[in-house]
């Protein structure tokens, strides 16, 4: 049994009848969030073909869903629907041509990709099996990275990142490694609280998915993790005793680690950094404060100028909120906060499930990000995890009671009028 395998499976709410090819059509649209860019691969690959690639599976996997929902039918989902209107302003921007043609591209990006969503909407009703195939994929991505690490440890860890884990075998920024790694690794800890794993299958993805959090530094996906699996478990602690004892013993085991290992959390945490570059968040704060210094048209205020790299001034902006600002305006920002907005309100008026939790953890993890990493405007790994916490908040579908056979008129009134008598006992009816 794996860590993604339930031992009761009797007692999960599965989607009825979800087709593998639905699986794997999100992983594709796991694999297009990847990006194309980063470090510097054992084996350099071109950035055109790392493109053709994520792009290719993008396509493949908007016809994977449309071949097994044919028919075209979707459920009803706040979310997707967000999604669909945060296009209209990201369109009327990008026709500009501000951002280059480039933008348009990425207009039909983002359009396939919600797309995708909508055809896959059909299997969304609170089911466990979509996160499933998140833990998976973003472990076999993790697994690359591991392999690079063991091939070439100086090309996994180079100084251009002070010696932060990069992707050796495929471009992977040490921020994007921390925010694979800290999901799925919350992901599987609410699985083992909730009894839909064991803990031997959950530590082979736990583990190694630490090791390599750790070897990132990445501060905004550790505190993302820690702070989503509080609210989480938080969450549960009413009707679960094992959340109650993992909570119990993590406030224990974290205050003796704080006192014991302060001088070594404190290194981590700072990453050689002097006190200046800590406080404007490496250089992030100066660029933030040219992009809303700039002046901008009545139609760039409230539209953006297209979307774009998530760059200002050739400077990665790193904020999502001043990315969708900058390339969406006023009412890309309205939009996603009313995405955020809904999703948690939506997550506070469930029960108390294993399900509620993961969302919580989702939403909760995709919020802490935002303050420090671009991508809730765009196709990108953060709207896919908001998608995921969609599925699992969705209402289960209700099946049909089963209804008893209609018997004919005569026959009815027949057994109305007289009480059942066995075949053997029958008389022969005289006509």
């Amino acid at each position: 049994m794996t860590a993604l395998q339930a031992p009761a499976p009797d007692t999960e709410r599965r989607p009825v009848g979800t087709p593998r090819l639905a699986g794997v059509a999100w992983g594709l649209l796991i694999l297009n969030t990847l990006g194309s860019a980063g470090a510097k691969t054992i084996i350099p690959l071109p950035r055109s073909l790392i493109q053709m690639a994520t792009m290719g599976a993008l396509v493949a996997a908007f016809a994977l869903a449309l071949a097994v929902n044919l028919k075209l039918r979707f459920r009803p989902s706040a979310y997707v629907l967000l999604l669909s209107l945060l296009l209209v302003p990201s369109v009327l921007s990008s026709v500009h041509l501000e951002s280059g043609l480039g933008a348009l591209f990425r207009c039909t990006r983002l359009a396939l990709f919600v797309g995708t969503l909508w055809l896959l909407t059909r299997w969304w009703d609170g089911g466990l099996t979509f996160v499933r195939h998140h833990i998976r994929v973003y472990f076999a991505v993790l697994g690359t990275v591991a392999a690079g690490l063991v091939i070439s440890p100086g090309a996994a860890l180079p100084e251009i990142y002070g010696g932060r884990l990069v992707g050796a075998l495929w471009p992977l920024t040490p921020p994007q490694i921390g925010q694979y790694a800290a999901v799925i690794i919350g992901l599987t800890v609410l699985l083992l609280l909730g009894r839909r794993t064991d803990r031997r299958s959950a530590a082979v993805i736990i583990v190694p998915s630490l090791v390599l959090l750790l070897l990132t530094h990445t501060r905004t996906a550790t505190l993302g993790l820690l702070i989503g699996l509080v609210l989480a478990i938080g969450s549960l602690l009413l009707t679960s005793a094992a959340a109650r004892r993992f909570f119990t013993w993590t406030v224990v085991v974290v205050t003796i680690g704080a006192v014991v290992f302060a001088g070594a959390l404190q290194a981590w945490f700072l990453r050689g950094q002097s006190q200046e570059n800590f406080s404007n968040l490496t250089g992030r704060a100066k660029v933030w404060d040219a992009l809303l210094a700039a002046p901008r048209s009545v139609s760039q205020e409230l539209f953006g100028v297209g979307l774009g790299d998530k760059s200002f001034g050739g400077l990665p902006i790193d904020n999502s909120w001043l990315a969708v600002y900058n390339e969406q305006g006023l009412v890309g920002v309205t939009i996603v906060a009313v995405i955020i907005v809904v999703l948690a309100g939506v997550a506070l008026l469930r029960p108390p499930s294993l399900q509620r939790a993961c969302a919580i953890f989702l939403i909760s993890y995709c919020s802490i990000a935002s303050y420090t990493e671009a991508g809730l405007g765009d196709a990108s790994p953060y709207l896919l995890h908001l998608a995921l916490a969609a599925a699992l908040l969705a209402a289960p579908v209700q099946q049909p009671p089963l209804q008893p056979p209609v018997l004919p008129a005569q026959q009815q009134a027949r057994t109305k009028d007289r009480p059942y008598i066995p075949r053997w006992a029958r008389r022969p009816e005289v006509t």
